[in-house]
Parts: C-alpha cells; sequence; structure tokens
C-alpha cells in the first residue's frame, strides 16, 4: 500500500488539492480509455467519501438530569442502527443498572436448575421476574421498577422456581426442559405461584395446570406470538383465582380443539410437540426399558439416556418397500406411531430386528411393557407387510389414551372464581385492567353528562380488540374507590337499572351482536358499590361508534386505551386476527 498512490489517508480526501486524480491514474501506466475509465472510478470514490460531511447523523443528548432508565431508552435508541438489543436484552440492562448484582444471581440461579435438568436462560428469568413484579408479560414493563421492587420480587421467585424444578418431575413426568417445546409455556405457571404465595391451593387444581401445561405444549401456545398470548394469559391470572378453565378456552380459541385425534399422528415425526406429549404420556404410566426393565421416568446416567426407537427398524422397511429418497415414505417410516422410548443401551441391540421376532420375547420378558408403550397387541400387525395397518392401529390407541389421561385429570370440575375486587385494584391499571370514576355522572359540575358515557364504550371495544380485560367503574384512576352512588342516583338508586343501561349503551355503541363478550356485575367494597365489566377478546374488529356517527377503531396501549387512524387499523387487524 505504501507505494501505491491510490491508497491515501481519510483525511487527505477532504484537504483542497489533497488527491491528485492525474497522478495516480498516471502511476499506474494506463493510457486511452483505460486510464479515463480508471480516473472516473476513482473520482467517484472520491466523491463518495467527501459526501459524508454532507449526511445528517441524529444527535440524542442524555440530558444531567436523566436516570438511568431514561439514559438507558436513549442508548437503545441510537444503538438500534448497529446491533439492536432484544427486548429481553434491554429489559435486564434496565433491571441491572439498579440492581448491579441481578445477572450474577440470575446466573447463579441457572446453574442450580442445571443441575436438576432444568436449563434455563437468562431471557427466561428476566420474563420470570419481569411477571412477578409487573403482573405483565412485556418485557417492556420492568424498565421503570425500582430496585427495591426487584429485589422482593425475586425472593419470592427464587422459592417459586425452587417448588417448580422440583413439582414438574414429581407430579407433572416433566423431567427436563427437554421434555418441553419451549420454556415460555412454564411462565404462566411462575405467574400464578408467584401471584398465590408460591402454591396450589389443593390437589385438584395442581391437575388442572397440569392438563392445562400439556395442552400449551401439545398445541404450541407460545411458538409464536409469544408476547400477545403470554400477556393475555397472565392478564386471566391476575383475574381469576383458579384460571385453568379459562386459559384452556384461550387454547381452543386459538386450535379449535384440545382433544387429540388419531389424524395429529399422521406423517407427524419428532419435532412435532406430540411427539414429547407421548414421551409424557408414557413415563406416566410407568413405562420401562424393553430391555433392561428401567423405568423410563427416572435418570440413569448418559449410558442410560432415553433414544427414540423406530419400533419398525428404518432400514428393515427401506428394504420392504419404502423408498428413503421419496419425502411421503420418510414421514411414514419416521412418524410418531412408530416410535417408543428405551435407553441408549437398548436402542443399539435391535439393530434392523422385524417386531415379529423382538416383540414378542419383550412381552415373555417384561409382561406389560408393551402396553405401557401403547403397541396394538395383535400380533398380525407386527409383521412389516402390514406395516401401514400397524401405524393406523397405533395412531388411534395414542390418540384415545391421551385424551383418557388428560380427562382423568380434570375429573373434578374447576369452578371459575375471580379475585376478590379489592385485591384486583390493589393491582393499578394495566393493559388488561381499566378504572373510571363514573358512567354518566360528572364529578365537576355535580350532574348528570351522557358525554362521559362514551369513555366506558372505548374501554370495552378496545379490551374486545385487544385481549380482553376488566374495566371497573367507581374506582378512580389511583386506585382510590369511590363507589356508583351518584351514578346509582340517576336511576333511583335502581342497580337493576344501572346494569340495563350500561349494557343498553355499550350495546348500541358497539353492536348488539358482541353482548356475548361481555359480563356486567355489581360488586361491594367497604362501603361502596362498584361495577365491574368483564370483556373477552372479539373474534372480529369490533367498532365503536361516537357521538358524531362516526366509527372508530380502539386498542389497548399499555394501560391506556388509543384510538387508531385507518391505516394503523388496517396493519393492526391484519397482524392480530390473520396474522
Amino acid at each position: 500500500m505504501k507505494d501505491d498512490l491510490a491508497w491515501r489517508k481519510v483525511t487527505d480526501c477532504f484537504r483542497e488539492n489533497g488527491v491528485n486524480i492525474f497522478e495516480i491514474a498516471t502511476s499506474k501506466g494506463l493510457e486511452g480509455q483505460q486510464a479515463f475509465d480508471y480516473a472516473a472510478n476513482l473520482t467517484n470514490n472520491l466523491s463518495k467519501v467527501k459526501s459524508i460531511n454532507s449526511v445528517d447523523l441524529p444527535e440524542q443528548i442524555v440530558p444531567s438530569r436523566a436516570n438511568l432508565t431514561e439514559a438507558i431508552d436513549i442508548f437503545d435508541r441510537v444503538n438500534s442502527q448497529g446491533t439492536k438489543l432484544t427486548e429481553a436484552e434491554l429489559a435486564l440492562t434496565h433491571i441491572t443498572a439498579k440492581w448491579p448484582k441481578a445477572r450474577r444471581i440470575f446466573k447463579k440461579k441457572i446453574e442450580i436448575c442445571d443441575e436438576r435438568n432444568f436449563h434455563f436462560n437468562l431471557s427466561f428469568m428476566t420474563r420470570a421476574l419481569t411477571v412477578s413484579v409487573t403482573r405483565r408479560a412485556l418485557f417492556s414493563t420492568i424498565h421503570d421498577k425500582e430496585r427495591s421492587a426487584l429485589e422482593a420480587s425475586w425472593k419470592a421467585l427464587d422459592k417459586v422456581l425452587d417448588y417448580l424444578v422440583t413439582f414438574l418431575p414429581q407430579k407433572a413426568h416433566i423431567h427436563s426442559t427437554d421434555d418441553l417445546n419451549t420454556s415460555n409455556a412454564l411462565i404462566p405457571l411462575v405467574a400464578y405461584l408467584a401471584f398465590n404465595q408460591g402454591r396450589f391451593p389443593s390437589d385438584e387444581s395442581i391437575k388442572h395446570a397440569i392438563n392445562w401445561l400439556y395442552a400449551a405444549l401439545m398445541w404450541a401456545r407460545y411458538t409464536s406470538q409469544t408476547d400477545q398470548r403470554l400477556e393475555t394469559d397472565i392478564s386471566l391470572i391476575v383475574k381469576e383465582e383458579l384460571p385453568w378453565e379459562t386459559l384452556r378456552l384461550q387454547i381452543v380459541d386459538q386450535r379449535g380443539r384440545i382433544r387429540v385425534e388419531p389424524s395429529d399422528f399422521a406423517g407427524r415425526g419428532t419435532p412435532s410437540p406430540f411427539y414429547r406429549a407421548i414421551f409424557i404420556l408414557t413415563k406416566a404410566h410407568g413405562a420401562i426399558d424393553w430391555f433392561n426393565g428401567l423405568p423410563l421416568g427416572q435418570t440413569h446416567g448418559k449410558s442410560y439416556n432415553i433414544h427414540s426407537h423406530h419400533i419398525f427398524p428404518q432400514s428393515l422397511l427401506y428394504k420392504n418397500g419404502y423408498n428413503p429418497d421419496d419425502y411421503t415414505h420418510r414421514q411414514l417410516v419416521n412418524e410418531i406411531a412408530n416410535r417408543a422410548f428405551l435407553t441408549a443401551d437398548s436402542n443399539l441391540k435391535v439393530s434392523d430386528q422385524s417386531p415379529d421376532k423382538y416383540l414378542p420375547r419383550i412381552e415373555d420378558k417384561f409382561p406389560g411393557a408393551l402396553t405401557s408403550q401403547f403397541v396394538p397387541m395383535d400380533s398380525h400387525l407386527w409383521k412389516v407387510e402390514n406395516y401401514k395397518d400397524f401405524l393406523e392401529a397405533r395412531r388411534e390407541l395414542l390418540s384415545r389414551k391421551l385424551n383418557e389421561y388428560m380427562d382423568s385429570l380434570i375429573e373434578k370440575p374447576e369452578t371459575v372464581q375471580h379475585r376478590a375486587i379489592i385485591e384486583l385494584i390493589k393491582l393499578g391499571e394495566s393493559y388488561s385492567l381499566e378504572f373510571k370514576s363514573t358512567l354518566q355522572w360528572d364529578m365537576y359540575q355535580s350532574k348528570q353528562n351522557k358525554a362521559l358515557r362514551f369513555a366506558v364504550v372505548k374501554t370495552v371495544a378496545a379490551f374486545m380488540n385487544s385481549e380482553g380485560g376488566t374495566l371497573v367503574i367507581g374506582v378512580e384512576d389511583d386506585g382510590n374507590i369511590i363507589g356508583i352512588q351518584n351514578d346509582l342516583k340517576l336511576f333511583k338508586e335502581s342497580t337493576d337499572k344501572f346494569i340495563r343501561t350500561l349494557a343498553s349503551i355499550i350495546n348500541d355503541n358497539i353492536g348488539g351482536h358482541s353482548s356475548h363478550l361481555y359480563k356486567i356485575r355489581l360488586e361491594e367494597s367497604g362501603n361502596h358499590t362498584v361495577c365491574v365489566v368483564d370483556v373477552e377478546r372479539s373474534s372480529e374488529p369490533v367498532f365503536a361508534t361516537s357521538a358524531q356517527s362516526k366509527k372508530e377503531f380502539y386498542v389497548r396501549a399499555g394501560n391506556t386505551t388509543r384510538a387508531l387512524d385507518p391505516e394503523d387499523a388496517h396493519r393492526y387487524v391484519e397482524s392480530h386476527w390473520q396474522g
């Protein structure tokens, strides 16, 4: 480079006559058109370098009065032009800015959980602390929390995590995070325990929670739109003391059903969530290894790690009419219905033996070992020429046994119970909870003001367009309970008229087709009566009609209600209902 005149200091490029293009071109020994083209290229490059002076670079100043939270937000905005921090990383940055030891404490807890075969990361720990502190799932909600709140919540969360990694193997037959398709499915359990002094109220509640967890895992509740779905489910856990049935209905709304059908196994292999569900089911039925008799629900060292075993060996099927280059054939060969679970040592012993040769020996040596892994006991199905019939029979058996086990966990129905209104109000306004002082009584003019009604309509519509929520009328923004006594005076103290009027206001402005999405109830809190409106998420966009007969689209944004313009509303509808 030293001897090449084309390599120049950057500062030379900005000095007057700092770069002589003609001199550089001449030094290359070029002539004619070649020299001209080379000089033109150098001139173009030099112009690009000089144009840096005209680039408008935004400047962001951190004012001296800024606190740590504001400074981190500014850093993130500036840094977004490079490698942007993830939401979890940014949340952890806010946490450690106020609580410097937090990252070290999280990592220590991760090591402890690792020893129990539960492998969590910093994102999981940050999410778990977020729901514990804020009763929200979004990482951004923890940004402004003070150190005292963070440390106090961690103290409780530390015990919750210890309980969880003990509870899951013993009660749910989940012995490792390897049994999960995502650890995000544990966040609602963390939230429930954090909100309920780290315990379940009864054995029935435990079983309902496990049933929900299995359903969430099988139907991939949190493998997409994770933040949105966790936010919805955490809000339900906040509102209800026994939320599991309501949470199950969220999965039904998402997937259309929870019950498993034989077709759900067709063509599905080990990546499918149903594969892990069958392994859990196998452990729940006390299955043992077919060759050494070891229980599969326990760990026995590396030599005995659980392997996925092909009941009909791949090599056998590929020798008997199945083409390894045919995608549909590979799906059939590797299907869940052709899988059993053995320890690593045993899996090596099977080789390419036909099931009609080795399965009878297993049944003789360990009676019941085949049925505990749901193998059809019709020996004709064990012949390679009957492989497709075997798959069909086993799909039916797997789906039936899985549904039976799920049903057995919730034989005793769970009664949905809302938290006492005073507990709900203490949580403060949030994405799924809003307070209104009155329905139509003007506190400043001490008279009826019907214009105030639309504030209630907007909130109800926003909840329907978001993830549902609860509106409490008779509570000020700061949580001070004032009751609806003044509103009731307008109806001569008739609570029935008040409820009917409120329902009519909602239906007139949103539409009667949405009446099934909300329930109105009155509750007593001390000397005050408050009105509670529980709102469900709508399956289609909902518009509110203003006093000017204008249809408006509202959503929840944090703990506020926001109107979207047509362009933003269109994008929101596409992502919320069609995404």
